[in-house]
């Protein structure tokens, strides 16, 4: 049934579709509809972050780390000029690492939000 929900999701892949339905296991109808809800608004695709790290190579470093709430490597990059590119071009090669890491940490606070606001009933 929760497939349903995941399927509006756009541009998920099947790694992500895999975590994301083990994170709604036990979870209601109503619970796993927030959660999608949340999840969505807040999740990062890769090539998100591929264009964030390109402007980062050609102007700003750090874009993409600001954008996935690591405020401390965002800074870190801008005073560095992307740790002198080298940080940038690591992130080239592994934003779509970087992703679904922020990606997972999302689910995870999306689905521990859902399960205080929206409580299973009949417990």
């Amino acid at each position: 049934m929760h497939q349903d929900f995941l399927g509006q999701l756009k541009g998920i892949t099947p790694e992500e579709y895999a975590y994301l339905q083990h994170t709604m296991t036990g979870m209601t109808d109503e619970q796993a509809k927030q959660f999608v809800l949340f999840y969505s608004g807040r999740r990062k695709s890769a090539q998100d972050i591929l264009l964030f790290t390109l402007i980062g190579l050609l102007g700003i470093g750090g874009i993409q780390r600001f954008v996935t709430g690591q405020t401390g490597m965002g800074i870190l990059y801008i005073l560095t000029i992307g740790l002198c590119y080298i940080g940038t071009i690591v992130d080239l090669i592994n934003h779509q690492s970087i992703a679904r890491d922020y990606n997972e940490k999302t689910a995870y606070e999306s689905a521990n939000m859902v399960r205080v606001m929206y409580p299973a009933k009949g417990i």
